[in-house]
């Protein structure tokens, strides 16, 4: 189960599609955080929500707002796909130890070995004040984080 609005956000550190380190604590008391995890990289359904983000990036990346993308795929995978795609945004692998932030925000899916499609959105705070999670078939949209980022 996702965890819920109003806890608080756990912190992770991981690589992103650079090799740079992420912490979501980097962020905090400076930007508000878009956290979305998101199966595979070169899949139709995950290159789809990336790019609608790509194509409407300085609603969640700016000097608000911080966009961060999670998958369970490898840097090096992520590279190639961010690259191939445009995405100017962190693409961070939840590689190894496999799953370990997926699993913490609730999204994991064992059988599969990837997260589900979760979104949260955290305040400057690290608390979590809005989310959705959809099963791996079922795209986000991306007005409701519009909507979410607005009311914080």
């Amino acid at each position: 189960m996702a965890i819920e609005v109003g806890s608080k956000a756990p912190d992770f550190e991981l690589k992103d599609n650079h090799g740079a380190t992420v912490r979501l604590s980097d962020f905090r008391g400076e930007k508000a955080v878009v956290l979305l995890f998101y199966p595979f990289a070169f899949t139709g359904v995950c290159t789809g929500e990336l790019c609608e983000l790509r194509d409407q990036l300085p609603r969640f990346q700016n000097d608000d707002v911080q966009l961060l993308a999670v998958s369970n795929d490898s840097v090096p995978t992520l590279r190639v796909f961010g690259e191939q795609e445009g995405l100017e945004y962190p693409l961070l692998s939840d590689f190894w130890p496999h799953g370990e932030t997926s699993r913490a925000y609730g999204v994991f899916d064992e059988e599969k070995g990837c997260a589900v499609r979760g979104t949260f959105v955290i305040d400057k705070d690290g608390i979590v004040r809005w989310s959705v999670v959809n099963g791996l078939p079922d795209a986000r949209d991306l007005n409701e984080y519009i909507k979410a980022l607005d009311s914080l």
